[in-house]
């Protein structure tokens, strides 16, 4: 129990119990199903809601096991819809940093989660103002590969369009120009709407004017628009080039955005958003890593 203290311990794993018990199935998207015999949340379920393994949630509830990471108390405040207040309290019981507002780890407010929840049939994933990916539903991976769980800098999808030539790999080359364009533009009214002492964004635009001459000329041309709704050509490893309208639902402090991809009139792309459910996701393939072996016909999956 290092790190933490048994009555941390015990308090985290009547905390958490109390949450699971209070939460209906529907509530996150599962079905009641036969012979429920206790209220809310099967502790399996909020184990496959967090990404945990059986045991290891179960220790948590038991006031027992290894201190959970801060990634790992983030996926358990989205997976039992914590509020602000109720995600502070779980890092602090945790003694971990409640981490500031906007970065990987930022609470997700649980209506947006419910709104992407029931966002079955088509790709949709919540982001922040500055492009941390926070959660996707499987479709969303399917199409523009698994963003979430990156840490520092690289969190951000605008920081790795710059610094990373494989990021560019998720649009035609044609596009790059306008994308590029339009990630600044976008970034310049986010770091307007932060207090002018930000320490994320200025950071972000501090390194990324340091290190890529593109970004540092597009700044120069001070454009500034939000990215409200768009329309861009996503190239997939199996399916080809897909092209989507990009709508936005933004939260009351613009911070975080509900992005979903629907199929651009006049194109292909309906019947092409369908078959994400058939190729379904796809093994991640880091830069400068080899692709792994893959079983049952699937194409790796990028990170974009």
């Amino acid at each position: 129990m290092e790190g933490m203290s048994a009555v941390k311990y015990a308090e985290m794993g009547a905390f958490l119990r109390s949450r699971r018990e209070r939460i209906r199935p529907a509530d996150v998207g599962l079905p009641a199903g036969p012979r429920r015999r206790v209220p809310g949340l099967r502790r399996e379920e909020v184990a496959q809601l967090a990404g945990a393994s059986v045991d290891y949630y179960n220790e948590l509830e038991r006031g027992a096991g290894s201190q959970p990471s801060e990634q790992m108390i983030a996926a358990l405040a989205r997976a039992l819809r914590l509020s602000a207040d109720e995600r502070d309290y779980l890092y602090r019981l945790a003694d971990r940093p409640v981490p500031v507002q906007g970065g990987a780890a930022s609470h997700v407010h649980p209506g947006m989660l419910d709104l992407l929840g029931r966002l079955t049939s088509t790709p949709a994933q919540v982001i922040t103002d500055l492009h941390v990916t926070l959660v996707q539903n499987p479709l969303a991976v399917a199409l523009v590969g698994d963003q979430s769980g990156l840490t520092g800098p690289r969190a951000s999808f605008v920081h790795r369009w710059f610094t990373e030539p494989e990021a560019r790999l998720l649009h035609p080359e044609a596009d790059h120009e306008s994308q590029s364009r339009a990630f600044v533009a976008d970034l310049r009214a986010a770091a307007a709407r932060r207090d002018a002492k930000d320490p994320e964004a200025g950071s972000m635009i501090r390194t990324l004017l340091g290190v890529s001459p593109e970004f540092a000329a597009l700044w120069a041309d001070h454009d500034v628009a939000f990215r409200r709704d768009d329309r861009k050509r996503i190239v997939h490893p199996t399916l080809g080039v897909i092209e989507v309208n990009c709508l936005n639902l933004f939260s009351e402090d613009g911070r975080q955005r509900l992005l979903w991809f629907t199929p651009a009139v006049g194109t292909d792309s309906a019947g092409l958003l369908d078959l994400l459910a058939v190729v379904g996701t796809q093994e991640v393939v880091e830069p400068g890593v080899s692709s792994p072996t893959r079983t049952g016909g699937s194409p790796p999956r990028r990170r974009g």
